[in-house]
This record gives structure tokens, sequence and C-alpha cells, in this order.
């Protein structure tokens, strides 16, 4: 695929929306997580921003690929090419919980009698989404970091 538009990579355009939509989407995770007011405001809005995020990854990581060709190879792409490899798990992770915390307030939690598998997945879950999230943006701002030496000190 062509990741250009009227000459223009395409690739800085998504790295923008990728690094919006995943810390949006691990702050979403992180609210509902801890928050059960911010759980009953967003609804199936953080699925939703965890959807964009997911799909922002690919995106990024496929037009930075086809501009990576295009470019001198330095150690510095080298390794923010290596490191953007590895955010596609933190996002579909940050998506799932989402999913799945969405899924058990929506449709499981008020059904369950108050048992030990209840107090289980109540703590197990914030924990989870609060640890995926701080990973995950993390990652975007180690990432992005990189691509920025990249293109400053290359």
């Amino acid at each position: 695929m062509n990741w250009q538009f009227g000459g223009i990579p395409l690739h800085p355009l998504f790295v923008h929306l990728t690094s919006v939509a995943v810390p949006v989407a691990a702050l979403a995770a992180i609210a509902v997580a801890v928050w059960p007011a911010a759980r009953r405001w967003l609804g199936v809005g953080g699925p939703n921003i965890g959807l964009v995020a997911l799909v922002s990854v690919p995106l990024a990581t496929s037009s930075g690929e086809w501009l990576e060709h295009r470019e001198k190879e330095t150690a510095l792409l080298e390794r923010h090419t290596e490191l953007a490899d590895g955010m596609l798990p933190w996002s579909i992770a940050v998506f799932a919980l989402l999913v799945l915390w969405w899924g058990w307030h929506r449709f499981g939690a008020g059904r369950q009698k108050r048992t030990g598998v209840v107090r289980v997945i109540s703590i197990i879950g914030p924990v989870l989404l609060v640890a995926v999230a701080v990973v995950s943006i993390v990652q975007v701002v180690v990432i992005g970091h990189a691509g920025a030496e990249a293109v400053w000190k290359g």
C-alpha cells in the first residue's frame, strides 16, 4: 500500500492519532477501574476509545514500515521501529480489558451473589486495567521519544 497522500507520508498523521488515542484509552481504563462513577458515565465509550487506539497502532506501524524503507537506515530508526513493534500487544490488552470490564459490570456483576469469585474479579480487574494502562502509556512515550530522536538526531 502507498502510505502517502499528495506526496506527503501519512505516518506522522497516524502517529499523532496513536499518541493521543492510546493514552486516552489508558486513562479511561484507569478511570473505570478505580472510579465507579466514571464507569457509569463512560459506559461503552471506554471500549470504543480502546478500539480507536487499537486500530491506530497497526496504521502507525504499517505506515512507519513503509516510510522506513524510503529513509536512510540508522541505529536510532532501528530502535524506534523495534520499540514500535511491541505496542500492539499492549493496545490489544487495554481494549480487551476495557471490553471485559464493561461487560462484567453491564451483564455479570449485578447478577452474581457476593461470592469469592466476585471479590477476586473486583480486585484483579482493576489491578490489571491500571497496570496495562500504565505500561501502554509508558510504551507510547518511549516509542515517541525514540521516533523523535530518529528524526531530529538521525
